[in-house]
This record gives C-alpha cells, sequence and structure tokens, in this order.
C-alpha cells in the first residue's frame, strides 16, 4: 500500500476501463465477526478479513481486553479464541478512534465481565458521535458511565437481561451491540425500541451472523464489501468500458442495492431519484457523480448520515457547490442540478473515507479531454478507515485500460 501525500492529484481514464478487481473484506461483516468470535466457545478463524484501521482498532482493543487474537494479513485471517461471553481483563484503556462499529459494539461487549472498569476514548470527531442512548440501556441494565459522550468511564455489572428500552434512530449499530451481547445475559434480554432503528438492513446483518455464529463455526468467510464496491459499480459511469468482480457483496450486506441504481444510469447516464434509507453509505457514491448524470439527481433517507464521521450531507452539498453544481439541501435530502464542472478544485475529505472515494472515481472523469489532472483529494490517507489500497487499485485499473 501506498504512503500517499496530503493532496493528491486524480489522474483521469483516458480509455474505457475495464479488468477485474477483488475488493476488500467487509468491515461490518468483520467488526461483528470479531465480536461475535470473541463471544463464542473455541476458535475461529475468519478468512478474507478486512485490514483497515477500523478493524485494527477492534482487534487491539479485543488484545487489551484478554483475548488471544492471531493476524496474517497476507493470507487475510484472523484467529481468535473466544471465551464463551466471558471478558478476562477487568479494567483497560481502549481507544476507538473514529470507528462507529468499535465504540458502539464494545462499549456493550465489556458490560458483560461483572465488575469492570473500562476507560473509553476516541478521535475529535468521534466525540461529536452518538453513544449516549446506549449508555442509557446499559445502565438500565446496572452499568455506571460517568458521561453521555466520548471520553467516558463505563463501570459494568453484568447483563441481568429483561427489557431495554434504546432509542436507535441516530445509529443501528446501537441496537446490534446489543443483539450481539444479549445472548450472554444473565436472563433473557429483550431490547423495545423507542422510535425507528437507524439502518435496517445492518440489523438483519447482525441478526443473521448471531444465528450463524451460534452454529460455532470453526472458519467464517467474511463476504466482499459491498460499499467499497459502489465506487467500482460507478467507474464505469465515468469512464465507459466494464469492470467484473470477484467477489462482490453476498446476502448480508444491504449496500448490494446500490447495484439497481446503477442500473437506473445506465450507459445513458440517466439522472435517477433514490432513497439511500437503506443503503446510506452509498449515497456519496452517486452525489459524486451526479455532475454527469442528465438531468436533476434526487437522494433522500439521509438526516441520519449528518451524525456519521462528518455532517455528511451538509459536506457533500459543500463540496458539490465548489465543483459549480446547484445544490438544493435540506435536512433529509439533496436535489443536485448538473452545472459545467469547474476544474482545478481541491476536495475536502473531513477524515471521511467516503468523501475521498465518491470523489476519487468523479476525478476519473476526463473533463479536460487530454488525460491531466482537473481535481485533487485532500487528505487521500483517510481511506485507511475501511480501503487502505483505494488509490493504488484505482491506479492500478487506470494503467490496465490505457
Amino acid at each position: 500500500m501506498s504512503s500517499y501525500p496530503d493532496k493528491l492529484p486524480i489522474l483521469p481514464f483516458t480509455r474505457p476501463v475495464r479488468g477485474s478487481i477483488t475488493l476488500p473484506g467487509s468491515k461490518s461483516i468483520t467488526n461483528r465477526a470479531l465480536i461475535l468470535a470473541a463471544l463464542g466457545q473455541g476458535t475461529t478463524t475468519l478468512h478474507g478479513a478486512l485490514f483497515s484501521r477500523d478493524t485494527r482498532i477492534m482487534v487491539a482493543a479485543l488484545r487489551a481486553l484478554g483475548f488471544d487474537v492471531k493476524t496474517d494479513e497476507v493470507a487475510l485471517t484472523i484467529t481468535i479464541t473466544g471465551r464463551g461471553g466471558e471478558i478476562p481483563v477487568r479494567e483497560a484503556k481502549i481507544d476507538v478512534g473514529n470507528a462507529g462499529t468499535a465504540a458502539r459494539f464494545l462499549t456493550a461487549f465489556v458490560c458483560l465481565r461483572p465488575d469492570g472498569t473500562y476507560h473509553f476514548d476516541g478521535d475529535e470527531a468521534m466525540r461529536r458521535r452518538p453513544i449516549g442512548a446506549l449508555l442509557e440501556a446499559l445502565e438500565s441494565q446496572g452499568a455506571k458511565a460517568n458521561a453521555r459522550t466520548f471520553p467516558f468511564t463505563l463501570k459494568t455489572a453484568g447483563l441481568r437481561g429483561g427489557n431495554v428500552e434504546l432509542d436507535a434512530s441516530e445509529s443501528s449499530q446501537m441496537l446490534s451491540a446489543l443483539l450481539m451481547v444479549a445472548p450472554h445475559a444473565r436472563s433473557p434480554l429483550t431490547v423495545r425500541l423507542k422510535g425507528e432503528a437507524g439502518s435496517k438492513p445492518f440489523i438483519a446483518m447482525t441478526e443473521a451472523m448471531v444465528t450463524q455464529f451460534a452454529a460455532r463455526p470453526a472458519d467464517y468467510p467474511i463476504e466482499g464489501d459491498a460499499s467499497a464496491g459502489s465506487y467500482f459499480l460507478a467507474l464505469p459511469l465515468v469512464t465507459d468500458g466494464r469492470l467484473t468482480f470477484t467477489n462482490y457483496g453476498g446476502p448480508l450486506q444491504g449496500d448490494v442495492k446500490f447495484r439497481d441504481v446503477v442500473a437506473a444510469v445506465g450507459s445513458t447516464r440517466r439522472a435517477v431519484t433514490q432513497n439511500f434509507r437503506e443503503f446510506s453509505d452509498t449515497f456519496l457514491t452517486l452525489a459524486a457523480i451526479a455532475p454527469l448524470l442528465d438531468g436533476p439527481t434526487k437522494i433522500s433517507g439521509i438526516a441520519h448520515t449528518r451524525k456519521q464521521e462528518t455532517d455528511r450531507v451538509a459536506g457533500m452539498a459543500r463540496e458539490l457547490k465548489k465543483l459549480g453544481q446547484h445544490v438544493i439541501e435540506s435536512e433529509d435530502a439533496l436535489e443536485i442540478h448538473p452545472r459545467p464542472l469547474m476544474p482545478g478544485i481541491e476536495i475536502e475529505t473531513y477524515h471521511d473515507h467516503r468523501f475521498a472515494m465518491s470523489f476519487g472515481i468523479l476525478g476519473c472523469h476526463d473533463l479536460l479531454k487530454s488525460g491531466q489532472p482537473w481535481l485533487t483529494i485532500k487528505d487521500p490517507g483517510c481511506c485507511a478507515k475501511t480501503f487502505p489500497a483505494f488509490f493504488d487499485l484505482l491506479a492500478g485499473l487506470r494503467t490496465a485500460s490505457h
């Protein structure tokens, strides 16, 4: 993997893209599998695991909590020995960075310990992300937190079970966190939702994986990341040509719905109207290429993404306007009216991998008809969160297509 500069000019494709790619493993599945394997009995090996900032944060935290975790980045395997719901280490410091899955999953996970003290912190961005509703639910089970945002110290008392109320409207990860630890409560634990949960496909993913791990798999394959796949599904729309995938998506991931959006746009680059509520990680991919489509693109169902790595709705509107686009922003939606693209623009990424990758795809469009860069990505290294080799893979496809 390359060490990227602070600012990366994107070289456009001068010929239609062609080739085959293998996607990294799903971050969502890898981090759930790590928790579920740690909760299980015996040893589980994850195959095709993702190695990125978010998954390394999870591995480091599990090791800090006393778990035996062996990694092989060449073979893409992680082997973890489960402790059947026991948390070995009584007191630990846990840094979750800006990894939402690690933040929410580990907070519920450590509460299985009846006498633990755990000090949580994260990046500056994590200190603005929702965790309070999960802490309230865990306090109803006997835990005590000294704050409602990061950083906080959590004193744990085990999970007694019974009914737990949770407002998961700001993040479905809070519900997933409880669903994974619920089988290890002292008596059956039932989660009652206040309002609607965030992203339902991720809840379905968690429920399916809890069932899979109940069968104690010795080996567990990780699906290719459908969210990451969205960029390479969009690339042929920007450069023409065709790409094939060796491991795109799978039955656990709701983000495979982005395939239908790409089909609706088609080779004629039709503008589309789409509600992204159920696969919102991919809305940025469509928004970034909307300047190339043949009319207004209307994206809705994205209000909850204002509380993710950054305010994704406001950030996307801001960057598209810098590029000369007419953008109408509301709380839950963006309407993007194509205007001539302005060259020489630097895209701010807000420490958010999805801004870097989405606009990286737009930059592959040969705007100047000369193969010369016209768009620059600031902080391209933020892709390390889920897809460290993204720009390397893009460069390889560009070379192979020439």
